[in-house]
């Protein structure tokens, strides 16, 4: 306490009097003196930093999940993809969604917007082969749509993905040339239609639905559930068990095709934006020219699944991501007890418990890609990567609603949306328990399969 009279004379020999001079025609100095002599130490150490570097505030860091720097090593192609649906998902969806979600509908009207990306053509040929480095393009497509809504993404995977795979995997020459272009340019969407309403992870061996042929054509009986953009697909690929030699065959379904009728489900929680419809089939008459002719029973499922599957872990991936960058620039604003709340420990493990989270799942999912780009993916690989992800997800997102506290439940701060969405991840495009016995069986070498 003794040097606090020569730290003042210190600071008055400090002071500018003509700039002193100019302050007081402005303000009421000896009224301003006297409310400061009345501030708490703490009130006066916030007025000093505030005043610090003239009142300038301090620059913080942008929110960013790519802690590592990891998606530097993207070619410049995909580098390009990647920052066109950011743009894309800015400008057009984010503004648009929390009304869409309340909705329970998806924005069609987007789809003449999305069309102009290109998107399904840095995937895929004319012919149904993929193009180099198809995967890990397919990756940061999603990566980004699900950073900002997980919905949009799915609707793309689901048209993109496995209704293109099957008739790229099981369709004939004419089959392509008839149908391929037109998704490619998003004239045709397409749905795919394997689950069942009694038949989700034991659909492989238990699958109801029914195809039995009848002169040049086929006749379809059953019902297929949670079949993302059936309500307004111009066709659905429908898979079904032939009655006379238990074979798995795969049938394009147009839409109006008399005994198919779809119901849109509704009462959702997670993933409203996307319609999945629930498609009954009653004595649906399909000729044979729209079976897949090229379907090798159930082995051409798996490998459309197989062929998708990393696009679900790349889901998890980008809704974490956006669950953290949202929660770390809430944090950088949100003001609790005089300060914003990432200048409280518990504020900052969460942060930091959700960018490990974030940059190990990223590492994990850009070797799938690799993996599977140079065709050395297998089943348990994929599984690996969807249990991991979809599990580390479903933490990463918890962290982040909870970081905002009570207003982490209102839709229009977003995390709310991001914290629904990751339930469907965890549990569709095979559980993770399922995917964990997968693995399972691959390491161990048993089976423990039911």
């Amino acid at each position: 306490m003794t040097s606090q009279p020569r730290d003042s004379a210190a600071l008055l020999a400090q002071l500018d009097p003509e700039a002193l001079a100019r302050l007081g025609q402005r303000v009421d100095l000896p009224a301003l003196l006297a409310a400061a002599s009345r501030l708490s130490d703490r009130q006066l150490g916030q007025l000093a930093r505030a005043m610090k570097g003239g009142g300038a505030p301090k620059a913080l860091p942008e929110p960013d999940g790519d802690f590592y720097g990891q998606l530097d090593d993207l070619t410049p192609e995909q580098q390009e993809v990647r920052l066109a649906v950011r743009g894309f998902m800015q400008e057009h969806v984010a503004p648009i969604m929390n009304a869409y979600w309340s909705r329970d509908e998806f924005p069609r009207h987007l789809i003449p917007e999305l069309r102009k990306l290109n998107l399904p053509r840095r995937i895929w040929n004319e012919d149904g082969t993929r193009r180099p480095g198809a995967t890990m393009t397919e990756g940061m497509i999603t990566l980004e749509a699900c950073r900002v809504d997980v919905s949009t993404a799915v609707f793309f995977g689901v048209h993109a993905g496995l209704a293109f795979a099957s008739i790229a995997l099981g369709g004939s020459a004419e089959q392509k040339a008839e149908w391929l272009p037109k998704m490619l340019d998003l004239e045709a969407i397409g749905a795919f239609g394997l689950t069942e309403p009694e038949g989700g992870s034991q659909v492989s061996q238990g699958m109801r639905t029914t195809c039995r042929q009848d002169g040049d054509g086929w006749v379809l009986s059953g019902e297929k559930y949670w079949i993302g953009n059936s309500p307004f697909s111009d066709f659905t690929v429908v898979w079904a068990r032939d009655e006379d030699t238990q074979e798995v065959r795969g049938f394009i379904v147009r839409a109006g095709t008399p005994g198919y009728h779809v119901r849109k489900i509704e009462g959702k929680v997670a993933l409203r934006i996307v319609e999945n419809g629930h498609i009954t089939l009653t004595e649906c008459r399909v000729p044979d020219s729209d079976r897949l002719q090229e379907t090798r029973g159930w082995r051409t499922t798996a490998e459309v699944l197989r062929l998708t599957r990393a696009g679900v872990a790349w889901q998890g991936v980008g809704c974490a991501f956006g669950a953290y960058e949202l929660a770390l620039g809430y944090a950088q604003r949100r003001e609790q007890f005089g300060k914003p709340i990432g200048n409280f420990q518990l504020i900052q493990n969460h942060l930091v418990h959700m960018l490990g989270n974030v940059t190990s799942m990223l590492s994990l999912v850009l070797r799938l890609s690799r993996m599977a780009d140079a065709g050395q993916m297998r089943d348990e690989h994929a599984s690996l990567a969807k249990v991991v992800t979809a599990a580390r997800c479903r933490e990463t997102v918890a962290l982040a609603r909870e970081t905002f506290g009570g207003n982490g439940i209102l839709l229009d701060n977003g995390v709310i949306k991001h914290f629904a969405d990751t339930e469907a991840i965890y549990s569709y495009e095979g559980t993770n328990e399922i995917n964990t016995l997968v693995v399972g069986r691959a390491i161990t070498g048993f089976s423990a399969f039911v």
